[in-house]
């Protein structure tokens, strides 16, 4: 077990200053997120601010017990602690009373606790540990397949809790796997599925030609595209054959459109479609006898878009909640309701725009006072500090962040060990994730998904999850020349 002494000179202190400065940031501005002319001390259990000064205490405590575990106790109950976990997102989904729409969220006396945001740290630490124990293998699919496990079934646990955005942040645990040897197809497969959706959803409704839907016909002429980009790259020894194929997806295009244009209109999706599946025949055929394994991503990918093509009305109208849809709208520019779906994040341009390149001032944001954004003090509070401390002080705290992420990229660089290693790089995706998600969906580049600023935002089991996360790979850093 180390010693205090130990800790207190290899800890790195620039991580700590930083974790400090924006937890007591995020503390004074919960305050005046929540400030009016009769509100009580700062320090009052009875408004935001208190309870959040309580959670401070209670996760400082929490880092500070951490801090004296021996580093080996968290690689051998990473599995342990990522079953209990597991197991804990599953009652919540039975026993979990319904709280705005999701049913997310345990109450233990006057306490609330959303074991999602605990989940982090858990998979965080068995996916580290699994990588560690059996590498990341891109030829083997077994292997790897648990790997995507471990990240995939808390995101489905998390799905079923209706928390769309808390599953969404285990996705950027993929980043971790790509460092490690992922391919880079799966990453452009996922792109490739959030741009079809985008376009599916935008241009549904709307008809290229009389047959011809525009989302459908965009969506596959990028797939043909894509695909046949991979099977250059993939393969470039057998790239006389790529250009035919090229050249005839290409050229039957053409003559389908002039066909559409002047004489006969029919849906050239089916013709898209035709291409595609006549080309993964070819590609098969070609790859029977050399082995299948190097065209296996290319297909799959080509497969998977068109099936989850007809897939995204059913995701788009059944998955995903009403509110969740209309932003989805609102930020397509589909629709404009600037008093409906759109109002918070009408509300918080309006609010950072009004603070100038100075800010108002700390307690003068007159659009905080009047609580014009509403969850202004948790996933809105970006706002709160571009009213107040204007330009200047959005860009200091954008400058912390970008600076905490480069000190823990340069701390995952610098171990020893590939479990403290990738661990920390699953550190860094999530906190990556979550802020650049939050600070979008306020300036309105992102999708309302409603997901903290980390240590700034109100909330106790947030801010006690970042700490832990953080607070391990800390722990983790102070002793890596244990590590050979």
């Amino acid at each position: 077990m180390a010693t205090r002494d130990s800790i207190g000179r290899t800890i790195d202190y620039q991580v700590v200053l930083i974790y400090l400065l924006l937890m007591l940031w995020g503390w004074i501005t919960i305050y005046s997120a929540s400030y009016d002319f009769d509100s009580s001390s700062i320090f009052s259990l009875d408004i935001s601010s208190g309870r959040q000064l309580m959670w401070i205490g209670i996760s400082l405590l929490a880092g500070g017990v951490l801090m004296f575990i021996d580093t080996k106790t968290f690689y051998n109950l990473a599995d342990l602690v990522y079953f209990l976990i597991i197991i804990l997102l599953c009652v919540t989904i039975v026993i979990a009373p319904d709280t705005k729409g999701s049913r997310s969220w345990l109450y233990i006396g006057s306490f609330a606790l959303q074991p999602a945001e605990f989940a982090k740290f858990a998979t965080a630490l068995a996916l580290a540990k699994y990588v560690d124990k059996s590498g990341y293998t891109p030829g083997n699919i077994r292997r790897n397949f648990f790997s995507w496990a471990i990240i995939l079934l808390p995101v489905m646990l998390i799905f079923l809790q209706k928390e769309t955005g808390s599953a969404l942040v285990f996705l950027s645990l993929f980043f971790v796997l790509y460092r490690e040897g992922m391919p880079g197809t799966l990453l452009l497969v996922a792109v490739l599925a959030i741009v079809d959706f985008i376009l599916a959803v935008k241009f549904g409704e709307e008809m290229l030609w009389n047959f011809t839907g525009r989302g459908l016909f965009y969506v596959l002429l990028l797939t043909q595209i894509i695909f046949i980009v991979l099977l250059f790259v993939e393969n470039p020894r057998e790239g006389t054959i790529w250009r035919k194929v090229a050249l005839v997806h290409a050229g039957v295009l053409a003559l389908g459109a002039v066909v559409n244009k002047f004489l006969w209109q029919f849906n050239l999706c089916y013709v898209q479609i035709a291409l595609l599946l006549l080309s993964v025949l070819l590609v098969l055929f070609l790859h029977v006898k050399k082995g299948l394994r190097k065209v296996l991503l290319t297909v799959a990918m080509v497969l998977g878009s068109i099936a989850f093509l007809y897939g995204v009305s059913y995701i788009f109208e059944k998955v995903l909640q009403p509110h969740q849809r209309v932003r989805i709208e609102v930020l397509l520019g589909m629709i404009d309701d600037p008093s409906g779906a759109g109002y918070n994040v009408n509300q918080a341009k309006i609010s950072i725009g009004s603070g100038g390149f100075f800010g108002k001032g700390y307690l003068q944001g007159t659009q905080t006072k009047l609580k014009y954004v509403p969850e202004q003090d948790t996933d809105f509070i970006f706002c709160t500090v571009g009213e107040e401390f204007g330009f200047l002080g959005c860009t200091i705290l954008i400058g912390l962040y970008v600076y905490l992420l480069i000190r823990l990229i340069q701390m995952a660089e610098r171990q020893r060990s590939r479990f403290v290693q990738v661990y920390g790089y699953c550190v860094v995706s999530v906190l990556f994730f979550h802020i650049l998600v939050n600070i979008g969906m306020v300036l309105g580049i992102m999708p309302v998904i409603g997901i903290p600023l980390p240590c700034f935002s109100y909330g106790g089991s947030s801010l006690l999850g970042f700490t832990i996360l953080l607070s391990i790979f800390l722990k983790l850093d102070a002793e890596r020349f244990k590590y050979n």
